[in-house]
């Protein structure tokens, strides 16, 4: 995305301007296809919380997406471009140890949850994974809530509501998760975003009511559909944006 859109302050939403899904870019399926690598860090000893790793993996894509080198004339920028110009692929890997440490040398940005640490890295072409990540699993991030986690969240918090009827792994649903904050994110205005920036991005990330479900996915509110790559059948509506900002506009 451009400077331009990122710090623009007006009451215009911003999703004409760097969403893929703008009408030049009906063919996104054609173009080049990018995937912007997040890597979650599972120590044997001292896993994530669910929850955390979800919320956390959900931040980190706006931060790299408000990163001043995503934008503009930055070095992420013209990858940013081209990956938003494609489908927004996301896939979570694992590391713990030295294969933690050995990714944090990589350019990228390391967004700390309660106890669950995400780094997000700018997108590469599906077959071009930097030698360091691209040996790291996708399998084994099942991670659990220790503790019960409230059904509802803090008023006027955004809220990503995961589909209560899909059985997704911990690294799938933070993709997903990813997704939704992006989502929000192209139909916020410029202060609205800015707004949410300066919060550090807060946000839950919670699954729906069963009896919700139907009433969020149908509200007008952002909702994730997924490609079907992995885990889940094709058009499975995995989860619903549920940001302040945009409810107010319904």
């Amino acid at each position: 995305m451009s400077s331009q859109h990122t710090n623009d302050i007006s009451g215009v939403p911003a999703v004409g301007a760097d969403s893929p899904f703008r009408q030049e870019h009906v063919l996104r399926d054609e173009a080049p296809q990018f995937v912007l690598p997040l890597v979650v860090r599972i120590e044997k000893a001292e896993p994530p919380a669910r929850t955390d790793a979800l919320e956390t993996a959900a931040r980190a894509v706006l931060v790299l997406l408000t990163d001043e080198r995503a934008h503009g004339e930055g070095e992420w920028a013209q990858a940013v471009r081209d990956w938003q110009d494609a489908r927004i692929r996301k896939v979570v890997r694992r590391a713990r140890g030295a294969e933690w440490r050995k990714a944090e040398t990589l350019p990228g940005v390391t967004v700390q949850g309660d106890g669950a640490q995400v780094r997000v890295f700018p997108p590469v072409p599906l077959d071009g994974w930097p030698k360091e990540l691209a040996k790291l699993q996708v399998s084994g991030t099942d991670l659990d809530d220790p503790e019960p986690v409230s059904a509802t969240a803090e008023p006027g918090l955004p809220v990503l509501w995961l589909n209560p009827g899909l059985d997704m792994s911990a690294g799938k649903a933070m993709a997903q998760a990813g997704h939704a904050a992006q989502l929000a994110w192209w139909e916020l205005t410029g202060a609205e975003r800015a707004a949410w920036q300066d919060s550090g991005f807060r946000l839950a990330v919670r699954t729906a009511p069963r009896a919700r479900w139907a009433e969020l996915s149908g509200s007008g509110l952002p909702v994730v559909r997924d490609a079907g790559f992995t885990e889940i059948a094709p058009g499975s509506a995995t989860v619903v944006a549920d940001h302040p900002a945009l409810r107010a506009r319904l």
